[in-house]
């Protein structure tokens, strides 16, 4: 125990040789640590309320578990009887909605008739969760007059981003050119473009004509087709009729077809009735006589009706973000049907939960409980990229922050080298008076563990404070026009932060012992001087 004080006392004594508060090299030393510690609590403390906020925003308004139909492997189909599904699916426990959705883009347009595509999403404006998520994310610094409450007008909420571009403010009247629309007017553009099918496939036509002549064999007052005759007929005509053609044509040869529909003998023959020969060459023949001018003509006309606008007043603006994606427009469900060319039916369930983060246990009860063919995606899925990117980022800044810690730490063992080197001949004497090597270890040891523990102590509470005060200290960046964190990125007037008690011990522990450590080494050395030498101050 005696060894013990002696050494405490004598680090104690070196750490403030002049009976100062502190020395100048104890000072330098503790602000090292303190800086070190105080940067990394800070970042890790705003990565982690990042994280919180942008995850607590996307769940405001995203589905916890999207149930889609999806019958053919991956094309997903829409939903028309979805307010049944979704029925059954709010019943079961730990649900707290099932509800329609929708998403889509389309081209908006000002009344400047400036255009640019945006990314929508359905609101089921019955749904209260959903509409109260979209209240919270609103921008009511900037515009104060916004508003969630769509109803089932068309009334929208755009992000800010937009807003930004389009100058708009709530009130402002927009327009919306639906994607799907646009997709068909491509489909038109395409089929116009064609030449008739009489033209385009007329070799298959022709083929087609000649074997009505003669594969044919009467039978029992019936006409005779074999397998390899329909196989020669049928099948050239089905693959035209899956082509992009005009409707009359692909009109003409589905009747064409359907004479064929008759069930195949054992041997793959078919018997049709006595007519169909001449039924199939006439309706072949009606393709020769197709008037293309009037058949794109047709098509023209409803081109005037896909390309109408749908208006709609926007009564909201939200605080976007860049850290994660968003959609561009929220709106009712009904107009989002429309935009969508759902005509009623919807792109999905969503399903949000009592507990968000039960996610994929849910999704997993879901499939045993739906018919083959659907498929659950959770948002765990969904932004799992996003949560990888936070978390990788976190990894990164730790790594790179803790340098800071470790440079700290190599400086105090430099500086302790320099305090041994100066006392070599007081570390001579007491070797001389019979003090252990020990004892002259725990001298150094000492001065580096106390210095690391006020390191790490002071860093830990300042940026504790630093976080508390973090909108004041913003307030003082942007005064001088200088503002490291905008809120057009991040989203936030004022950065997120979340305090990990746990995580900031570990950071002060982690402080203290490289602390000791880095003075352990030249504490080791100095224990192992020849005292002879010490003292001639060799």
């Amino acid at each position: 125990m005696a060894r013990r004080s002696f050494s405490l006392m004598l680090a104690w004594r070196y750490l403030n040789p002049r009976r100062a508060m502190l020395s100048a090299v104890t000072l330098i030393s503790v602000t090292g640590v303190l800086l070190g510690v105080l940067v990394l609590v800070v970042v890790m403390a705003v990565y982690a309320g990042l994280e919180r906020e942008v995850k607590d925003r996307l769940l405001g308004f995203t589905p916890h578990v999207r149930l889609e139909y999806v019958p053919f492997g991956g094309f997903r189909e829409p939903i028309a009887d979805w307010r049944e599904t979704a029925a059954e699916v709010a019943k079961k426990p730990g649900v707290q909605s099932a509800t329609a959705f929708v998403q889509e883009y389309v081209l908006m347009v000002d009344m400047a008739s400036r255009k640019r595509p945006v990314f929508f999403r359905g609101i089921d404006t019955e749904d209260k969760a959903q509409v109260a998520g979209i209240d919270k994310l609103l921008n009511r610094t900037d515009f104060p007059n916004s508003s969630a409450d769509m109803g089932l007008d068309n009334r929208v909420v755009v992000s800010s981003i937009i807003a930004r571009q389009f100058g708009l403010q709530p009130g402002d009247t927009v327009k919306f050119l639906s994607a799907q629309n646009l997709e068909e007017v491509e489909r038109i553009d395409r089929i116009t473009r064609r030449p008739p099918a009489r033209e385009e496939f007329a070799p298959q036509i022709a083929a087609a004509k000649e074997l009505l002549k003669s594969a044919f064999v009467p039978r029992d007052g019936k006409q005779l087709l074999s397998e390899d005759g329909y196989r020669k007929i049928y099948e050239p005509l089905y693959d035209i009729f899956n082509e992009e053609i005009r409707d009359p044509e692909k009109e003409i040869i589905g009747q064409f077809l359907s004479l064929f529909d008759a069930e195949p003998a054992p041997d793959g023959s078919i018997l049709l009735d006595p007519d169909v020969p001449a039924k199939a060459a006439e309706l072949l023949a009606q393709l020769d006589t197709t008037n293309v001018e009037k058949m794109d003509a047709e098509i023209l006309k409803t081109f005037k009706e896909i390309v109408l606008p749908k208006e709609a007043t926007v009564i909201g603006i939200y605080q976007a973000s860049q850290m994660a994606l968003t959609p561009d427009v929220f709106m009712p469900l009904q107009l989002a049907q429309e935009l969508a060319g759902l005509q009623g039916a919807v792109q999905g369930i969503a399903v949000r939960l009592d507990d968000a983060y039960q996610a994929d246990q849910m999704a997993t009860e879901f499939m045993t409980l739906m018919p083959e063919g659907w498929q659950a995606v959770t948002w765990i899925t969904e932004f799992g990229d996003f949560s990888r990117l936070i978390n990788q980022q976190r990894m990164m800044m730790y790594f790179a922050l803790s340098f800071i810690i470790l440079v700290s730490a190599f400086s105090m063992m430099a500086v302790m080298f320099t305090v041994t080197i100066q006392k070599r001949r007081e570390i001579g004497v007491m070797k001389a008076l019979g003090a252990a090597p020990a004892q002259i270890v725990w001298v150094f040891v000492y001065q580096g563990m106390i210095l690391g523990f006020l390191g790490a102590l002071l860093g830990a509470g300042l940026g504790l404070l630093v976080i508390r005060f973090r909108g004041g200290i913003q307030g003082i960046f942007r005064h001088f026009g200088f503002d490291p964190f905008p809120k057009s990125f991040h989203g936030f007037e004022v950065l997120p932060a979340h305090i990990n008690p746990v995580e900031i011990t570990v950071i002060a522990i982690c402080a203290f012992i490289l602390c000791a450590i880095a003075a352990f080494v030249p504490a080791f050395f100095a224990a192992r001087s020849d005292a002879a030498k010490s003292l001639r101050n060799l």
